[in-house]
């Protein structure tokens, strides 16, 4: 990954506070949850918070290819991934967030904390905000008018190789 597309990725993802984290079932089929963001590093990787025993843990020690889905009014991100499961009580320490206490009562110490930690693969984005919403609104604008499809930028939209 370049490190342009690093920034790109990290500037696209850095409002986002929530992704659906889709996992592999063992039959063949997919899950997908909201999960609460706990961390995007500059680096791309995603980090939540989750127990042991869930669900979410098991599919991925059976496959750990992900995909996130993050959006908003006028972004969207899809993210493929390597997903690993954590036990790391100094990352829970640095990451940790009162709202978690609803699952973990006995609060950072709780033993079945665990972090997923996103290894990003590749990304795929849409965004129209800010500039990019208003050059594609007069694109769209203007192919209407011709009759035709608009032209869009790799500024909202695009592919990135990680």
């Amino acid at each position: 990954m370049t490190h342009s597309s690093k920034n790109q990725l990290h500037e696209l993802l850095e409002d986002f506070d929530t992704a659906m984290l889709i996992t592999h079932v063992a039959n063949g089929s997919i899950n997908a949850r909201p999960m609460g963001v706990a961390e995007i590093t500059k680096s791309g990787e995603v980090y939540f918070v989750t127990s042991a025993p869930s669900a979410k843990v098991k599919e991925i020690q059976n496959d750990s290819d992900v995909t996130l889905i993050f959006q908003n009014s006028k972004t969207f991100v899809s993210l493929n991934g390597t997903a690993v499961v954590v036990k790391d009580p100094a990352l829970v320490e640095r990451l940790w967030s009162e709202a978690w206490k609803v699952w973990f009562p006995e609060g950072k110490t709780d033993r079945s904390i665990r972090m997923l930690k996103i290894s990003p693969v590749d990304a795929e984005y849409w965004d129209n905000s800010g500039l990019q919403g208003i050059s594609y609104a007069f694109e769209a604008a203007k192919a209407y008018i011709k009759g035709k499809s608009p032209e869009v930028s790799d500024k909202q939209h695009g592919k990135i190789a990680l």
